[in-house]
């Protein structure tokens, strides 16, 4: 059992003991913690909440309805939704903030509360310690009965939500219609598997075949979309001769695609491509955090943009981008923000995008692809012995690095001339992730070993 409370949310578990995963009592205890915070920000009541298609989330989503309405507040329920549709539907309804039901690429057994401000972006980390101390000391009041909140069940906001993308200025419906797409999706058993083909009939991709098309919660295989887990989806797109695959995660703010011949596009190209595409368009800069590749840096400044990396976690990502005027940002996990449209990851605009830049560009994924600096990533991890001071470590290793350009943003990054090291903590297990990157597949993996063997040897 799990039960990982940090400033972005939280998250467990299904079942056990209170405290020890997440139990209705927690459930409840953190939502009228959220709502407490609310109801001290502002004379708003509303509150917008949606939930991916997990096992647990009507069960979870009605302990927050009532522990919200208990309060005092007024719910608008989009049930099964996506991440980033929750995010538009915040700022569509003026609501005072949002609540979203889903533990992302977690496992099945999992869920969380993933909280949002009145923008519709995730709430910073000073106002997520506020949330986490009122629910450490239980200082909530609840609304008398005369003053209970309302509930109202919208399911208008999935076509809201693609009549967005398809009406965004750089979507070309009419380029993505005549190329006559082939398209299959992986929906693992989540609202991807409602989302994805609503809009791929609305951009006029009209042969679409849907893997795990179930909405149940039953993960047909691990929900992170990673190569190693999309082998069935790889295999679809080759043996049924479509141009592409589409994967997303439970919560649909992830996004990557398969090539034509079952190869993987590359979870971190989605952003590359993408950015690519806009900035055709746009001139102007670009953010993605500190572990995500280079490659985006590359395409910036091929179209005479800035680029500008950010700390790890989206909020820290927007944040960046709101400084430094970004036009397209993310994260390379597939994770793309288009400010103009929200600043939220959001699945559905990238496939907007990725499709008109394929499109408009004649070619097949394959070659869109190989018109990108190849990068490799290689993503380790080491654990720490009890009680060591991962500060001192770090210390040592920028003073044996210290001729080489570092960034302390996140951690401790190091770069090579082509080449870089990320090294950061957990914020959920004892480990230093260790993550490097190269133009070459040996030479990332050997980086990487390196400032291994350096950790051990501080450690001792």
């Amino acid at each position: 059992m799990a039960l990982i409370k940090s400033i972005s949310g939280i998250r467990g578990t299904i079942g056990g003991k209170p405290g020890e995963g997440l139990s209705p009592l927690d459930v409840v205890k953190f939502t009228a913690a959220f709502g407490t915070w609310l109801i001290k920000q502002s004379d708003n009541r509303k509150v917008v909440i949606g939930r991916d298609g997990r096992i647990s989330g009507e069960m979870v989503k009605q302990l927050v309805v009532a522990t919200l309405n208990g309060l005092g507040l007024d719910v608008v329920d989009l049930d099964l939704s996506t991440t980033p549709t929750v995010e538009v539907a915040v700022t569509a309804e003026q609501a005072a903030g949002g609540i979203i039901l889903t533990a992302s690429h977690n496992p099945k057994e999992w869920n969380a509360l993933k909280l949002l401000n009145s923008d519709g972006e995730f709430i910073s980390g000073d106002d997520g310690a506020i949330v986490l101390d009122l629910a450490a000391r239980e200082d909530f009041t609840f609304a008398d009965v005369n003053k209970l909140g309302t509930y109202r069940k919208d399911d208008s906001y999935l076509q809201k939500h693609i009549d967005m993308v398809v009406n965004y200025p750089l979507v070309d419906v009419p380029a993505i219609k005549a190329r006559n797409f082939k398209v299959v999706v992986d929906a693992v058993n989540s609202t991807g598997a409602i989302f994805i083909p609503a809009l791929l009939k609305a951009l006029g991709v009209e042969e679409v075949t849907v893997l795990f098309d179930e909405v149940n919660g039953r993960f047909s295989h691990n929900p992170e979309p990673l190569p190693e887990n999309l082998t069935a989806l790889s295999n679809e797109v080759n043996k049924s001769s479509a141009d592409l695959g589409i994967a997303v995660d439970p919560d649909v703010d992830r996004l990557c695609f398969v090539c034509e011949d079952g190869s993987m596009f590359g979870e971190e190209y989605t952003l590359v491509a993408v950015a690519d595409y806009i900035l055709k368009s746009r001139k102007g800069n670009t953010v993605s955090n500190l572990s995500s590749t280079q490659a985006l840096k590359d395409v910036t400044l091929k179209n005479g943009g800035e680029y500008h990396p950010s700390a790890v976690g989206e909020v820290n990502v927007v944040r960046k981008m709101k400084e430094v005027n970004a036009v397209i940002g993310g994260e390379g996990n597939g994770g793309i923000i288009v400010p103009d449209l929200h600043y939220g990851r959001d699945a559905l605009i990238g496939i907007g995008l990725f499709l008109s830049h394929v499109a408009q560009s004649k070619k097949n994924l394959k070659a869109l692809r190989n018109s990108y600096p190849d990068y490799f990533i290689s993503k380790n991890k080491i654990e720490l012995d009890k009680g060591v001071d991962v500060v001192t470590i770090f210390d040592k290793i920028k003073g044996k690095y210290r001729n080489q350009p570092i960034n302390v943003e996140d951690g401790l990054k190091i770069e090579f001339d082509r080449d870089w090291v990320h090294l950061r903590t957990s914020n959920t297990e004892p480990i230093i992730r260790i993550y490097a990157e190269s133009q070459n597949e040996t030479t990332a993996d050997n980086i990487a070993k390196r400032i291994m063997q350096d950790i051990r040897e501080f450690m001792h």
